[in-house]
C-alpha cells in the first residue's frame, strides 16, 4: 500500500510540474495549423515530461529508499558496530572530498549496500544488517568506499539525466511514428485518431525497451568506476575479497529483498543470462573481480 501511495504521489508531482512548465512555454498542442507536427513544440513537450519523471524520482530517492527498504538512520550510535560504521564513513567521505552522507542500516540478511541522493553533498549510504554481521570489517569498509565512490562520482544525478534524455527521445520518436501511421496509412486528416494512440503506445513500449539498454550500459560502466573508487579509498585487496564474498552468496542462491528500482544503486544487483545481460544494472561479479586484479 505504501509503495502504491508513493507511486501515485510521484505521478501527481510529475503532472503538476509538467503542467506548470508547459504553461510557461505556451506548449499545449504540438500540431500546427495544417495538422502537421510542430517538431519544436513536440520536443519541448517530450522533454518536460521525460525529465520531470527522472528528476522528481531523484529528488525523492532518499525518501523512497528509506521507506521501501526500512532504513534506520544512525542519529546517535547505539553500539560499537554503529560507532565504527559512522567513523569509517566519515573518514571515507573526507578522503573523497564530499560531505558525510546520512548513514543507515536496513534489515535484510542478504549482503548488500546502496547509495542514493540528489547530489553528492546530500546523499544517503546504507548497508544491510546481514553484511554487517557476516562480512569482515575491512570488507564492509571496501563496500562502503564503493558506495562513497558512487556519490563522489555524481552517479545518481548522471543516471537520472541520461534517463531523462532517453525518456524524451522515446516519447518524441514514438509520437512521430504514431503521426506517420495515422496520416499516411490510416489516412486520418482530422486531428489524431485511435490509430495514433495505439501506434504511439506500441512504439513507446518497443523504443523504451531498446533505450533501457543504453541506461543499463551506463549503469554497468559506473560499477567499474565505483569499484576503482573502493579500491582507492579503502584498498584493492579488501575490495576484491568483498566482491568474492558477494559472489559466493549469489552462487549460494541468497535472494535479494531489494526492490528492482533500488538494485541499480546496490553493490550487487544480481545478473541475468543471455539477452538479460543487456538489461542488467551490474556487470558479472567475476568480471568486476578480474578488472580489479588487472588494476583497471
Amino acid at each position: 500500500m505504501l509503495r502504491i501511495g508513493l507511486f501515485l504521489l510521484t505521478n501527481i508531482a510529475v503532472i503538476a510540474v509538467a503542467s506548470i512548465v508547459l504553461s510557461i512555454f505556451g506548449v499545449g498542442n504540438y500540431l500546427d495549423a495544417s495538422g502537421g507536427l510542430n517538431l519544436q513544440s513536440l520536443l519541448i513537450f517530450c522533454a518536460v515530461f521525460g525529465f520531470s519523471g527522472s528528476l522528481i524520482s531523484l529528488l525523492l530517492s532518499k525518501f523512497i529508499a528509506k521507506k521501501t527498504m526500512g532504513v534506520q538512520i544512525i542519529e546517535r550510535p547505539r553500539n560499537a558496530d554503529e560507532q565504527w560504521l559512522v567513523s569509517m564513513v566519515e573518514e571515507l567521505s573526507q578522503k573523497a572530498g564530499i560531505k558525510t552522507p546520512e548513514i543507515g542500516i536496513f534489515p535484510a540478511q542478504e549482503a548488500n549496500a546502496f547509495a542514493t541522493g540528489w547530489n553528492r553533498n546530500a546523499a544517503l549510504v546504507a548497508v544491510s544488517l546481514g553484511m554487517l554481521q557476516r562480512f569482515e570489517r575491512d570488507e564492509v569498509r571496501a563496500v562502503m568506499a564503493h558506495e562513497i565512490g558512487h556519490v563522489a562520482n555524481g552517479d545518481m544525478i548522471t543516471l537520472s539525466l541520461i534517463q531523462g534524455v532517453v525518456n524524451t527521445f522515446v516519447m518524441f520518436f514514438s509520437r512521430i511514428i504514431g503521426h506517420i501511421v495515422d496520416r499516411v496509412i490510416l489516412k486520418n486528416e482530422n486531428g489524431h485518431g485511435i490509430g495514433f494512440m495505439i501506434t504511439t503506445f506500441i512504439a513507446q513500449m518497443v523504443l523504451g525497451i531498446l533505450a533501457s539498454m543504453i541506461v543499463m550500459a551506463f549503469s554497468r560502466y559506473r560499477e567499474f568506476r565505483a569499484d576503482h573508487a573502493g579500491a582507492t579509498l579503502a584498498d584493492r585487496g579488501s575490495m576484491i575479497r568483498a566482491l568474492q564474498r558477494l559472489q559466493a552468496e549469489v552462487n549460494a542462491g541468497v535472494e535479494s529483498p531489494m526492490p528492482d528500482g533500488m538494485k541499480a544503486f546496490g553493490i550487487s544487483g544480481g545478473f541475468k543470462q543471455t539477452m538479460g545481460k543487456l538489461f542488467s544494472s551490474h556487470p558479472p561479479l567475476d568480471v568486476r573481480i578480474e578488472a580489479l586484479k588487472r588494476g583497471l
